[in-house]
């Protein structure tokens, strides 16, 4: 949706009860919630336990009659009204009903990593995509959970206000689960990067960290969005708001699908339906996506919700109907629940008494589309008593904890990937430090705003650090400069980056993108560093005369770096993304190589070597993009790429069985060893291979990962799985096929023309029986 500008080991959550069923473990809880309202809903001279009003408000009831008792009490004008009501602006909230004690709710909130653009401070954690780098479901997990309480917190506090604006509500727009199929997008950012696999694996953790562990209530819903095939253009060469996505079905399958289902499996509350046209239907008009799919295929039980104004550019921007009126019709019957629009009150969803009246649809459409809705309200806990729902007592002493700022920057240190480091330039040695000079060169060296990327919460400036007020915490004398005021660098001085580098015994340079160059509703145009930042690099190299220079990136899409990666007085690089709050403090650690904060993140995106490599962002077919369907040439940096401090062997890949049955999932166990001077963590990574496929399918795909600390000089046995489906193919349908399989085990991809030091095993194993669709086994 268009964003608001703004400055700036889990364990497995235990799965959710059948909608509509009763909940396990509550039998007696008639008599508890009586007990409970007995002492706190009776006042003086009230002898008798509080009744509630109306069935729907019983706790110790099952969901599925809760539901129809609130909905059988609806009016069709009230249903309209929560369908209608999405927001954001005067499009919301959703009215309260004031004869049923309902209150009005905000659906229109957004989680991305924190909780961005609600009123007030709140701990910022790093941008999605940097997030990815981190290949750490464990920390996703614990950042979607501590956003899900900062959300949780700021709406108790909301409502007891009554404050019903936008982002005060509890259902999320989060997590961002398009694929970045190409690097000029301006929303590469908010996505988990190329890989299905990783996205959907980082999904599943999002989903269950930000709606919690208990049984019966959750902290905050989840929404998976934009579905589907939306990966730009944005702005360039055409409009987001009239795109048609045209994809073959097994892109479609292979490559859009896959994390979707995952937010599914791990029990999202919504998905948001995007922009675009899918070969030729909107995506909140498209059947064959909404329904068949999401809700066929799939048993997705909950709400759609359109992105903001989508509903009405299907006529609007797609022409794809005629009137409002259609289009309600077409998108209510295809299977969007809720209308999320440009703050018009006689919106797209109010056409829907006329439908009604025409019989384009049913009064019981109207309230089934209603009923998800109510439910996500329910398991939410806004009709239970207060006291029963533990996430009642957040209050606003959470927001900006110590223990959030803390994993703020835990996950900033965690997501810095290692590029370049010739020389052994990094990490710096402590002992050297005091009483050196060092100057800290760029437009991201000391400016917050830039530091952030989109849809970012606020926290207080006084716990924003920026390169230059993090590198301020060493032993060191820190001179600045600029160069440039904004991103765009469009006025360079050359002489103010050429005095302080000049003066300095080493010299940190602070370039990339920022939202004023990408963002969303704007791509960009190549893969340069913005304006004359390539120019501000050269001269502070010339400047620093072989002294020691650490080239830091800011950006999400690849940028064109290959000049710093091929000089040799460049002497190391490290991709910072979007950080965040705790960006300077973060580089300091990661440059001192402290405790815990060696670099072990990886690239969640292929960074091309040039556009040339790259085919054009409006054809939507899979051919020549990311690492599973790349050209023949090498990238500048690949997919799963990232350096450490310290040195890795792998040793003694075994996989069990060698030989396996069609419907049998594989075990493999394989060695990591520290063979360095410092301790570190490693992503350990799994790719397969088809060797006879019958279909096309990628040249490899990753199948599994796992980030390990291993201290220096010692070794440890992995263990890891492959489920019979990660070797499925789309053949009308997903199928076993039997044959033979090479799996790749390592740190980086096979076959690497960049490489990292240690090697990537690699063993065969075979698949018997006979081929059968993936759903039989």
């Amino acid at each position: 949706m268009p964003r608001r500008d703004a400055s700036p080991a889990p364990a497995r959550r235990s799965a959710a009860p059948a909608r509509g069923a009763a909940v396990p473990g509550l039998a007696g809880l008639r008599a508890a919630a009586a007990l409970l309202c007995a002492v706190l809903c009776s006042g003086p001279g009230r002898a008798e336990p509080f009744l509630f009003p109306f069935p729907f408000q019983d706790p110790a009831l099952p969901w599925h009659r809760r539901l129809d008792d609130l909905l059988g009490r609806l009016s069709p004008s009230e249903l309209v009204l929560q369908v209608a009501r999405g927001g954001a602006l005067g499009n919301g909230p959703a009215p309260p009903i004031p004869r049923l004690g309902i209150a009005p709710y905000n659906w229109n909130t957004e989680c991305l990593r924190g909780d961005g653009e609600a009123p007030g401070w709140a701990t910022a954690f790093p941008q999605a995509l940097g997030l990815a780098a981190a290949f750490s479901p464990e920390l996703i997990y614990r950042v979607a959970n501590a956003t899900a309480t900062k959300v949780r917190a700021k709406h108790n506090a909301f409502t007891a206000a009554g404050r019903y604006g936008d982002h005060t509500g509890l259902s999320c727009f989060s997590p961002v689960l398009n694929i970045m199929r190409h690097p000029l997008w301006g929303r590469n950012q908010e996505t988990y990067g190329e890989d299905p696999f990783l996205s959907g694996e980082l999904a599943r953790s999002f989903v269950q960290g930000l709606q919690g562990p208990h049984p019966r209530y959750i902290k905050a819903s989840a929404g998976c969005k934009h579905f589907s095939v939306h990966g730009g253009p944005e702005n360039i060469p055409v409009s987001r708001l009239s795109f048609d996505a045209k994809v073959l079905e097994r892109d479609l399958r292979t490559t859009f699908l896959p994390q979707f289902q995952a937010c599914v499996r791990a029990g999202s509350y919504s998905f948001m339906c995007s922009y675009n046209r899918i070969n030729g239907v909107p995506a909140c008009a498209n059947k064959k996506l909404l329904t068949d799919i999401l809700r066929g295929e799939w048993g997705f039980e909950g709400y759609v919700v359109s992105d903001e104004g989508a509903l009405e550019l299907i006529m609007l921007g797609h022409h794809y109907t005629r009137t409002f009126l259609e289009t309600a019709v077409a998108s209510l019957n295809a299977g969007c629940n809720l209308e999320l629009s440009y703050g018009m009150r006689n919106n797209v969803f109010m056409r829907i008494p006329q439908a009604l009246a025409m019989g384009n649809i049913t009064l019981q459409m109207l309230r089934d589309r209603v009923r998800p809705l109510f439910y996500t309200r329910m398991r939410l806990g806004e009709f239970d008593p207060p006291a029963m729902n533990p996430y009642s007592a957040l209050n606003l002493s959470v927001v900006q904890s110590p223990e959030h700022r803390n994993l703020s920057l835990e996950a900033a240190v965690k997501s810095f990937v290692l590029l370049k480091n010739s020389r052994g330039t990094l990490p710096l040695r402590a002992q050297d430090l005091p009483g050196k000079r060092l100057a800290v060169v760029g437009p991201f060296a000391d400016n917050p705003r830039v530091l952030f990327g989109d849809y970012a919460p606020v926290p207080e400036p006084r716990y924003i650090y920026t390169p230059r007020r993090g590198l301020e915490t060493l032993p060191v004398n820190v001179s600045f400069a600029a160069g440039c005021r904004e991103p765009r660098c469009q006025r360079y001085s050359r002489a103010e980056v050429v005095g302080a580098v000049g003066a300095a015994d080493m010299v940190v340079v602070c370039l990339g993108t920022g939202t004023d160059v990408e963002t969303e509703a704007r791509d960009r145009s190549d893969l340069s560093l913005p304006g004359h930042q390539l120019e501000l690099l050269q001269d502070a190299v010339q400047a620093a005369a072989g002294r020691p220079l650490i080239l830091l990136l800011f950006n999400a899409g690849p940028l064109d770096v290959s000049w710093a990666q091929a000089h040799e007085a460049v002497g190391a690089i490290l991709a910072c993304f979007f950080p965040a709050q705790a960006a300077g403090l973060a580089i300091a650690r990661v440059l001192l190589g402290e405790a815990g904060a060696s670099p072990a993140a990886r690239l969640p995106a292929t960074w091309p070597a040039g556009m040339h490599q790259v085919p054009p962002m409006e054809n939507y077919t899979m051919e020549g993009r990311t690492y599973r369907y790349y050209g023949q040439e090498p990238p500048l940096y690949p997919f799963g790429y990232g350096l450490s401090y310290t040195t890795f062997r792998y040793k003694d890949l075994v996989l069990i069985p060698p030989v396996l049955p069609i419907c049998a999932n594989l075990s493999v166990s394989v060695v990591l060893e520290n063979t360095g001077q410092r301790d570190g963590e490693e992503v350990v990574q799994l790719y397969l291979r088809w060797e006879q496929p019958s279909v096309p399918v990628p040249r490899w795909q990753l199948v599994a990962f796992q980030r390990v600390a291993v201290p220096a000089g010692r070794g440890t046995k992995l263990s890891l799985r492959m489920p019979a489906e990660q070797r499925a193919v789309w053949a009308q349908g997903w199928r076993l096929q039997p044959g033979s399989f090479t799996l790749f085990a390592g740190g980086q991809q096979p076959e690497q023309q960049l490489r990292v030091p240690s090697e990537v095993l690699s063993a065969q194993f075979t698949v018997t029986g006979a081929a059968r669709p993936l759903r039989e086994c």
